[in-house]
């Protein structure tokens, strides 16, 4: 900044600028998602994975403070 005798509001917009440029320049690749099944049963609550999973943490903890 001080050689260019910049300030730093100058200095962050040009940094802003070149990043930017190299963003635009370059080729972008498409996102593809790919599905799969997960093998689970019907009427299984996918959204309720996470509890069950911290619920069997919870388990595991209790036991080995209990020895």
């Amino acid at each position: 900044m001080a050689d260019k005798k910049l300030t730093l509001k100058q200095a962050v917009n040009e940094t802003l600028r070149a990043g930017l440029e190299t963003t635009v320049n370059e080729k972008r690749h498409k996102f593809v998602v790919e599905p799969h099944t997960c093998g689970f049963k019907a009427r299984v609550d996918l959204d309720k994975l996470n509890q069950l999973v911290d619920e069997m943490e919870a388990e595991a903890v209790a036991r080995k403070l209990s020895r």
